[in-house]
C-alpha cells in the first residue's frame, strides 16, 4: 500500500511541474489585442474590416508573431450603443486580461472608448470612427486614431468645393457626432474658401431613420444651388433613390463624404448618381506595390476584393503590431511612447501616427462617381496625403488638451 509520505511529495512535485508548465506557457503566451465594434448595425464596413483583421493577424503570426509571441484577436459587439461598448471593454480588461484595446467604428462610440481609455490607463487603437474630438478635444495620452478623420477628408473636399462656385448650399447629415463633426468642418472650411457662401438648407435625420420624401423635399424647397451630404449606408441608397425620383439632383453640384467607398458605392448599382464628388477607396485601379501586394493576399484568402473596411483593419493589426515591436513590449506606458511617430506601411503607403495629436496620416482618395453600365465607380480620382491637410503642431495645441 502506498503510504500518505509517498504521495505527499509526489503531488508537489506534479503541482511544481504544472506550474512551471504554466508559467513557460505563459511566457511564450499570446498578446491579446479586445476589439469592440458594431458588427450587427454597421455590417457592410466591418465583415470587410473583420477580413482584413484576420488576414493581417495570420500574415504577423506566420511572420513568427512579435517579440516572440503570437496576437489573439478577441472580438466584441457593441450593439451600436455607447454603454454597452465600455462594458465589453471592462470585460475584455478583467476577465480576458487583453493588452491592448482597438476597433470601434461609430464616432459617439469611439469617444466612450476614448473616455474609457484614459480612466483605466489602457492603451487603445482607434480604427474607424471619424469625429475630431478623438484626437484634439477629448483627446488624451492613451489614445491614438488610425483613420483619415471627418476634418481631414472634408478639407480634402471643400477646394471641389469652392472651385464650382455655387453660392446657396443645402446640407443633409445623420444627426450625431460623425455628422455634426463633417457639416461643422465642412461650414468653417468652406466660407474660409468662399466667403460669399450661404447655407440655405439643413436637414440632420437620425441615423437609420431616414424619413427620406420628406427630407428630399425639404431639401429641393430651399432650391440650393448645391448639395454637401454626409449619410452613409442605407440612409444613402434611400436618399439617392428619393432624390432621383424627386430631381433633387437634376442640374445640381453634390459633394458627398465616404460615397465613393464600395461599401456605399456598390449598392446603388443602376441607381448611382453621375459627377458627384467624394471620397473613397476605387480599389480596381490602384497600382502602387503596397496596394498589389495587399489586394492579391487578401484576394487569395477571401476570393473577393476588398473593401475600405478591409484596408482600415488592415493597417488596425499592422499597426499594432509595429508598435509592439517598436516598444518590445505590449505594456501601456511603452506603447504610447513607440506609437508617438510611429511609421506604418500600409495599402495606401507609409503612415506616421503624429505625437502631436496621436492622429495618423493616412491618406484618401477623391474623384467622382459614375454610373458605369449600372455599377458605381470612382472616375477622376487623386489621392491626398493625409499629412497635407493636418493643422500644425502650433494649431494642435489650441485644439488638444495637454497630455
Amino acid at each position: 500500500m502506498t503510504s500518505l509520505r509517498q504521495i505527499v511529495p509526489a503531488v508537489a512535485i506534479a503541482a511544481g511541474l504544472s506550474l512551471a508548465s504554466s508559467l513557460a506557457a505563459h511566457a511564450q503566451g499570446t498578446i491579446k489585442i479586445g476589439e469592440i465594434n458594431s458588427y450587427k448595425a454597421q455590417p457592410a464596413f466591418l465583415e470587410p474590416y473583420k477580413k482584413g483583421m484576420e488576414l493581417a493577424l495570420e500574415q504577423v503570426n506566420a511572420a513568427g508573431g512579435v517579440n516572440g509571441k503570437k496576437l489573439e484577436l478577441i472580438i466584441r459587439d457593441d450593439n451600436a450603443n455607447p454603454g454597452d461598448a465600455v462594458r465589453a471593454a471592462e470585460e475584455l480588461l478583467s476577465r480576458e486580461k487583453v493588452d491592448v484595446l482597438a476597433g470601434s467604428f461609430l464616432s459617439h462610440i469611439g469617444l466612450a472608448l476614448t473616455d474609457f481609455a484614459k480612466q483605466k490607463k489602457m492603451f487603445f487603437l482607434a480604427g474607424e470612427p471619424l469625429t475630431d474630438k478623438i484626437v484634439w478635444a477629448n483627446g488624451n495620452r492613451y489614445t491614438f486614431r488610425l483613420r483619415t478623420s471627418t476634418y481631414m477628408q472634408v478639407a480634402m473636399l471643400v477646394p471641389e468645393a469652392a472651385k464650382m462656385k455655387k453660392k446657396r448650399w443645402a446640407i443633409v447629415y445623420p444627426n450625431y457626432e460623425y455628422g455634426q463633426s463633417a457639416v461643422a468642418s465642412f461650414k468653417t472650411l468652406l466660407k474660409a474658401a468662399q466667403p460669399d457662401v450661404e447655407f440655405v438648407a439643413e436637414q440632420a435625420p437620425p441615423l437609420g431613420k431616414l424619413d427620406a420624401g420628406s427630407v428630399v423635399q425639404a431639401l429641393a424647397d430651399a432650391k440650393p444651388d448645391a448639395v454637401f451630404n454626409v449619410l452613409f449606408g442605407a440612409d444613402l441608397l434611400k436618399f439617392v433613390r428619393e432624390g432621383n425620383t424627386r430631381g433633387l439632383f437634376k442640374d445640381r453640384e453634390v459633394v458627398s463624404l465616404l460615397t465613393g467607398e464600395p461599401e456605399y458605392l456598390d449598392p446603388l448599382k443602376d441607381e448611382t448618381p453621375n459627377g458627384w464628388v467624394v471620397t473613397g477607396y476605387p480599389w480596381y485601379g490602384i497600382q502602387t506595390p503596397e496596394h498589389k501586394a495587399f489586394f492579391l493576399a487578401y484576394h487569395a484568402k477571401y476570393q473577393d476584393y476588398p473593401r475600405l473596411g478591409s484596408v482600415v483593419g488592415y493597417a488596425l493589426i499592422h499597426s499594432l503590431a509595429e508598435g509592439m515591436k517598436k516598444a518590445k513590449s505590449s505594456d501601456t506606458e511603452k506603447l504610447i511612447t513607440a506609437f508617438r511617430g510611429l511609421k506604418v506601411v500600409t495599402p495606401f503607403g507609409p503612415v506616421v501616427y503624429r505625437p502631436e495629436d496621436h492622429q495618423s496620416t493616412m491618406g484618401a482618395f477623391v474623384g467622382k462617381t459614375k454610373n458605369d453600365n449600372g455599377k458605381g465607380t470612382m472616375v477622376d480620382y487623386v489621392f491626398i496625403d493625409g499629412a497635407k491637410v493636418l493643422p500644425s503642431a502650433a494649431e494642435v495645441k489650441k485644439l488638444r488638451p495637454a497630455d
